[in-house]
């Protein structure tokens, strides 16, 4: 099992959404953040570096079963990109293990609870 994290730009959470209904991930977790990557200059004030502006983006969620790991990334890739070769602001995934998964209303556990 893992839990795959992506923090993509706003404007493509539609896309997103859409790409990953049409391979069959439907539980998703989305929350709305603001952060700062590669694509805001730093300035210097007072001879610190501070970032003046964060920029807000979208965090997706989604715990999967193994076989649907390479299916959801590639359907956040598709759909999050920019344009065919990308840009700068375009997002990042995370994917980390996941040791255990519990539904509460039924006390399943592992794969079946996802």
């Amino acid at each position: 099992m893992k839990l795959i994290t992506a923090i993509i730009r706003e404007s493509k959470l539609d896309e997103v959404r859409e790409s990953l209904i049409e391979n069959d991930i439907t539980r998703i977790t989305i929350v709305r953040v603001s952060g700062h990557g590669q694509q805001i200059d730093q300035d210097i004030y007072r001879g610190k570096k501070v970032v003046p502006n964060l920029i807000p983006k979208v965090k997706i969620e989604i715990a999967v079963n193994e076989e649907f790991v390479d299916i959801t990334v590639n359907a956040i890739i598709k759909a999050a990109k920019t344009n065919s070769k990308g840009e700068v602001g375009d997002g990042k995934i995370f994917i980390a293990n996941l040791e255990e998964v519990i539904r509460i209303r039924t006390e399943e556990r592992g794969g079946k609870a996802i």
